[in-house]
């Protein structure tokens, strides 16, 4: 258990095929939907994320509640990819991305990952997740994987090797 901000929260992976994740994932996709046009909005299902590429950590609050997740998908040549994270927005600025990040990114490394890359929005709209990825040690780059170059989202990457 760790103490972030006054609160006693667990991390550990999950199945997101629990009704509590899958609220978070629709809370989740309409908040992203709400700030990109469809064609830049990446979203994953349940489904999709229980696939055997991808780890869920959700983060729960000392009662039980998920209060946040964020997931690591596989990708070949040594890429690992952020994907889903989501904190509920009365408990942002409480370190809880950052905690799931972290783990994340301890996963990435012990799975023998050199790369570390994520997509998200413009800063004008997702201003909070560059925060997070930045003051993470993540750094801009260029377009990652198979996802389209545009004005609506940002590419991050972070060296693990």
């Amino acid at each position: 258990m760790s103490e972030l901000a006054n609160i006693a929260i667990t991390i550990a992976p999950e199945t997101p095929l629990q009704d509590d994740v899958r609220v978070m994932i629709k809370a989740l996709n309409a908040h992203l939907s709400a700030l990109s046009p469809p064609e830049f909005c990446f979203q994953m299902t349940a489904e999709q994320i229980a696939e055997t590429a991808t780890t869920l950590f959700v983060a729960r609050d000392a009662a039980g509640r998920a209060i946040g997740m964020g997931a690591l998908k596989r990708h070949p040549d040594g890429i690992a990819e952020v994907k889903r994270m989501f904190t509920w927005p009365e408990l942002r600025g409480q370190h809880i991305g950052r905690a799931v990040l972290k783990r994340i990114e301890g996963l990435a490394r012990s799975e023998g990952f050199t790369r570390l890359v994520l997509e998200t929005g413009i800063e004008r709209t997702h201003g909070e997740s560059w925060r997070l990825y930045e003051r993470n040690g993540f750094v801009p780059c260029g377009r990652i994987l198979d996802y389209p170059d545009g004005p609506w989202n940002a590419f991050f990457e972070k060296r693990l090797a």
